[in-house]
């Protein structure tokens, strides 16, 4: 799937955000190895603390399928109603992309203009915490 398609069904998932209390949007297209992409969206809560990240949103929802395995993400977000900005991942969701990816998966961040950042985990996350370090 090229990273046009996969954008386009990041905006898709952005429609469904539930954000009554920040009205920040943010949608994500999770392509697994196998081919099948899962969609997230971010899902706040009035307590705040229980809040979802669209891009852990993604990643659970394929884990929870027994997928394991992934070669990108496109994210898009930005205020409701508005104009999409780069919408980077943040620290906790970087982490949960450690957790199953390898380095070189690509992160697509994408505006409403469609212009595109592309960088990998190793860029984006250089010194990740992983399995391989409780061995």
């Amino acid at each position: 799937m090229d990273d046009n398609s996969l954008v386009r069904i990041a905006f898709d998932a952005r429609e469904m955000a539930y954000t009554p209390y920040s009205n920040f949007q943010v949608g994500v297209a999770l392509l697994a190895k196998n081919g099948t992409v899962y969609k997230g969206c971010n899902i706040e809560s009035a307590s705040y603390t229980p809040t979802n990240c669209a891009e852990r949103t993604a990643f659970f929802k394929a884990v929870s399928e027994g997928v394991t395995e992934f070669e990108a993400i496109a994210v898009v977000g930005g205020p409701r109603g508005n104009k999409t900005v780069l919408c980077p991942p943040c620290g906790v969701c970087r982490q949960v992309m450690a957790e199953f990816c390898s380095s070189d998966f690509r992160i697509i961040m994408a505006d409403s203009d469609y212009s595109m950042e592309v960088m990998t985990l190793e860029e984006i996350l250089p010194m990740r915490f992983t399995p391989d370090n409780l061995l």
